[in-house]
């Protein structure tokens, strides 16, 4: 079922969604000793991953980080996920370098370093974190991609919609048997493929956003403008 969390303005949505990943990744780590999350990059969920590490209460000893997708550049590239990150939260919590799994996009042989990321990536993540873009797209799984329809990968190389096109991206399966999920969007040009997400016929190949509908969306009214179902507002 699809948890809608809607504030009025993009500035205000930091502390929604840290507080949701607080919980669930403390429930994790209560219930299983350990907790595995898998985070995206882009410009959105970065204040949320900034604000998350001002958390206290979280026992980084029992965490291990991952990605959902990663472009084909070094970890200290403008355009690396892991970099901003790491800047933002890792470099600013105790969480041990071994257990920050950073995907190396930027090798030569994307197919060997998917195989590789493949076999350290959990059967199941205990919290998964999107972001969406403006065409639907989550990860790097992009409107149209055969990758869509993948079924037994967990990992592979894609070749994304704009530079660095050469990327590696997490696949369907991985998202469909995450534990707790949260999609992060902001601002109006999301907001036809926000509804279409979570209103819309059910068409994953078409809005890849669709395979993350039973999650927490944390919204702002922009992005949420076009939804037409009761909301729950922060």
């Amino acid at each position: 079922m699809t948890e809608l969390i809607v504030v009025p303005a993009s500035s205000l949505l930091a502390r929604p969604a840290a507080e949701w990943l607080e919980l669930e990744m403390n429930r994790a780590i209560a219930g299983r000793g350990a907790c595995s999350v898998c985070l995206a990059g882009g410009r959105t969920p970065e204040p949320v991953y900034r604000e998350l590490a001002s958390v206290s209460s979280i026992d980084w000893s029992r965490v291990d980080v991952f990605f959902g997708d990663e472009r084909a550049v070094p970890p200290d590239h403008p355009e690396s996920n892991y970099l901003m990150v790491h800047r933002v939260l890792l470099s600013r919590v105790p969480v041990p370098a071994s257990q920050v799994h950073r995907m190396e996009a930027e090798r030569g042989d994307r197919e060997a370093a998917a195989r590789e990321y493949e076999r350290v990536l959990p059967p199941r993540l205990d919290v998964l974190v999107l972001g969406m873009g403006p065409d639907g797209h989550i990860a790097s799984l992009f409107p149209g991609s055969a990758v869509l329809d993948e079924r037994q990968r967990l990992v592979v190389p894609v070749v994304g919609a704009k530079a660095p096109v050469d990327r590696l991206t997490i696949t369907p399966p991985v998202i469909e048997a995450a534990r707790g999920v949260a999609v992060i969007a902001t601002g109006e040009d999301k907001a036809a493929m926000v509804a279409r997400a979570i209103e819309g016929p059910l068409a994953p190949k078409e809005v890849p956003a669709q395979l993350a509908r039973r999650g927490s969306w944390f919204l702002d009214e922009a992005a949420a403008g076009r939804i037409t179902t009761r909301r729950v507002s922060t």
